[in-house]
């Protein structure tokens, strides 16, 4: 199978929903004459013209309420943010627009939407460049959220929600973009709402999302060395989420570690921890654990950066305390 970029395979999910429907456009700051800030929408413009691939101004707010009232006019846009941690600014169009028109409007007006970009750190950025946003987003009734980890996933999850008829909001990361994969060149979807078992393993299960499914992959890994056999789980969709799978593999494994780049409070560990001793209390041998971002800012210097984040070594470190095999 051909091996692309992640960033490609965005693109391919775009350009394939446009030339499927011409209802789909897409809008954002440098998504036009600049082929996108990474070059994700490259080209874009030289297919489908001004009319469909849309420069703004740097206005959140401003472009997402044009994009919220194009969806609720039958339209079907995609909207780009140059990052998740600048769309705080649109959170008032996505939280009490988006999300709730179909409800007050008694299921007259839909929202057909996607909101997409780069979420979490990236690097030395600083704090106002670096927090991870699914559970803000995952919080809100009426949304889906999806955080993909991989170029195949990305594909096929994206084109899933251009087509979707609910608010999609769509989490990419800015250390992928140019990750490669394998990704079939005949067309695929994946259905929103369900985890993806990565790696199969029976002695712990290892949850995680996005760019911290690295993480926990490199942690089994490291733990297949000492003869410890993780399954590892993406979860790919925040919301809905499908902890079913989770519930299934634990019954299997009877432990539980959570890899995520979210804060700790409120988090979506916090939900998965709360859905499985609910659901799975007595398959569970040990705690469930988590490794998550530092509950504090996330600072410019790279020794603080190192430490704010999950690592494999942390990762592994967890797993055996589950397994009670060392302190």
């Amino acid at each position: 199978m051909r091996q692309i970029a992640f960033r490609q395979a965005l693109r391919e999910a775009m350009q394939e929903e446009m030339r499927r429907d011409d209802r789909v456009f897409l809008m954002g700051e440098e998504v036009a004459e600049y082929n996108g800030a990474y070059k994700v929408s490259q080209g874009m413009l030289d297919e489908f013209g001004p009319k469909r691939v849309i420069d703004t101004p740097i206005a959140e707010l401003g472009f997402t309420a044009i994009g919220v009232g194009a969806a609720q006019n039958g339209l079907r846009p995609v909207l780009e943010f140059m990052t998740w941690n600048f769309a705080v600014l649109a959170l008032d169009q996505i939280l009490n627009t988006a999300s709730k028109m179909l409800a007050m409007s008694g299921g007259q007006v839909g929202c057909p939407i996607v909101f997409r970009g780069p979420n979490g750190s990236a690097g030395q950025l600083g704090a106002q460049h670096s927090t991870a946003f699914e559970s803000y987003y995952a919080n809100i009734p009426g949304l889906k959220v999806i955080s993909v980890s991989n170029p195949y996933d990305a594909k096929g999850l994206l084109k899933a929600a251009i087509r979707d008829d609910d608010p999609v909001v769509f989490m990419e990361s800015e250390v992928m973009y140019g990750d490669m994969g394998e990704v079939p060149e005949e067309e695929y979807i994946i259905p929103i709402g369900k985890a993806d078992i990565k790696r199969a393993g029976k002695d712990v299960t290892i949850v995680s999302f996005n760019k911290m499914m690295k993480v926990a992959l490199g942690a089994a890994e490291e733990l297949a060395k000492e003869g410890i056999e993780a399954e590892v789980i993406d979860l790919r969709t925040i919301r809905p989420l499908d902890w079913f799978t989770i519930l299934e593999s634990v019954k299997k494994t009877n432990r539980l570690v959570i890899v995520e780049e979210q804060w700790p409070f409120s988090s979506v560990s916090s939900e998965i921890s709360y859905r499985i001793q609910k659901e799975g209390f007595d398959y569970l041998d040990a705690p469930i654990r988590r490794i998550t971002a530092a509950d504090a800012p996330m600072h410019y210097a790279p020794n603080l950066v190192k430490l704010y984040l999950p690592d494999i070594e942390r990762t592994v470190k967890l797993v055996k305390e589950v397994m009670y095999m060392k302190k």
